[in-house]
């Protein structure tokens, strides 16, 4: 009994529904449905496009975010291909200081009578009376005690007082133990050059009837110092040239003072000449000069400088 009422009222309810769907159907192609339609749906847009909006922005949002990671990780590579370009740069630049200071060095070889060995500045010794410069180059490449060196351009830079088996320390002209007999190219007059304590080397002993101009070219007199003792330095190295004159009417010397021809605080490559032996005679390997001293036990050799002394500044 009670199956057969709610089969009953399903069936009027189907039955209700479905001449609903028929008249709505029907009406739908009428005007007054469709202006219902038309009604909804501009009721209905700004919601769809709003919607809509809301969508593409939130799209947006995610698309700018990945690309700013994007840039992100792009500027990062960015930077760290310019660090590595930028020290490229760098040590390419330093290999061309580098490749110039060795030509300059090769063309001295190329002009010099003398065979040479081309050698690095390791360290440098400052001090108020002190101006030495060590070398990578010792007695295994030849270099013997007196050797004479020189910078790019043929210029002095001293001679070698101390000398191992794979080093050399050089006393430079500009250290006040140094004494070099240096020549005026124009007027041919002569003079003991020496170091002091400012820029300027020292031309002492210049005869007062000679003529001394500014800007004036002093190279060594290549001068023997008697009793069969060849002069330490061959004639014609480059020493510098005359910046300042000190005259007195009442002297019969006169001083000159000299700008180096070689950059002498700032050298990295010089050249040691092997085969001039000047001065005391040529000192056999493993043995030490006469005057010299050498370690017990130790190959180094050394030669006795002079006290350090004062040249008056221009």
């Amino acid at each position: 009994m009670f199956a057969t009422r709610a089969s009953r009222r399903r069936g009027i309810l189907f039955a209700v529904l479905m001449a609903a769907g028929l008249f709505l159907l029907a009406l739908s192609g009428t005007g007054p449905m469709r202006g219902l339609q038309v009604a909804v749906g501009d009721l209905l847009t700004p919601v769809e496009a709003a919607l809509s909006g809301a969508t593409r922005a939130m799209g947006s949002v995610v698309g700018a975010l990945s690309e700013i990671d994007q840039l992100q990780a792009q500027n990062r590579a960015l930077e760290q291909q310019n660090q590595q370009l930028a020290v490229e740069n760098r040590q390419l630049q330093e290999i061309k200081i580098q490749n110039e200071q060795l030509s300059a060095l090769l063309g001295v070889q190329g002009s010099l009578d003398y065979s040479t060995v081309a050698a690095t500045v390791v360290s440098r010794e400052v001090s108020q009376y002190t101006r030495v410069i060590t070398i990578d180059a010792g007695t295994d490449r030849g270099i013997a005690l007196n050797d004479v060196v020189v910078a790019d351009g043929g210029a002095l830079v001293g001679s070698v007082w101390e000398v191992g088996a794979n080093f050399s320390r050089i006393l430079l002209i500009s250290d006040t133990r140094s004494t070099v007999i240096g020549l005026i190219e124009s007027s041919r007059a002569t003079g003991e050059v020496i170091g002091q304590l400012g820029g300027a080397l020292v031309m002492q002993d210049i005869p007062a009837t000679e003529r001394v101009n500014l800007n004036d070219t002093v190279v060594t007199a290549g001068i023997d110092l008697g009793d069969g003792i060849k002069s330490p330095f061959p004639k014609g190295l480059l020493i510098g040239s005359i910046v300042d004159v000190q005259r007195d009417p009442n002297a019969v010397v006169q001083t000159a003072f000299i700008n180096p021809a070689a950059n002498l605080d700032k050298l990295e490559y010089v050249l040691v000449i092997t085969d001039y032996h000047g001065g005391l005679p040529p000192v056999p390997s493993g043995s030490a000069a006469p005057g010299a001293s050498a370690a017990p036990g130790s190959s180094v050799q050394s030669l006795p400088l002079p006290q350090p002394s004062l040249a008056p500044a221009p």
